[in-house]
């Protein structure tokens, strides 16, 4: 039960990046989206990988390599669209 519970949350957690990832492709605007945010969710995801691989949890070590997969990409598209706008939030 308790594997099963970790790997529905594994992907819980992991689906949860892609309604904002396909949003700010979409729209081309990254307004009202923290950069700090996804900037500090990636560093805190690289510690609780390591976090994850020392006490052997696989479940949550692929959480974490999705999510800064995820992330990455988020950080990306904010980074892109930013540059494109140059620097500004367009309406």
């Amino acid at each position: 039960m308790a594997e099963l519970l970790g790997w529905t949350a594994t992907t819980l957690f992991t689906l949860c990046y892609i309604p904002q990832i396909i949003k700010t492709y979409r729209t081309k605007t990254v307004e009202g989206l923290s950069f700090l945010l996804l900037l500090i969710s990636f560093v805190a995801n690289i510690i609780a990988l390591a976090y994850a691989t020392i006490i052997a949890q696989r479940p949550l070590q692929v959480k974490y390599i999705l999510a800064m997969v995820f992330l990455a990409v988020c950080l990306v598209l904010y980074v892109r669209t930013y540059i494109d706008t140059g620097g500004r939030h367009p309406k």
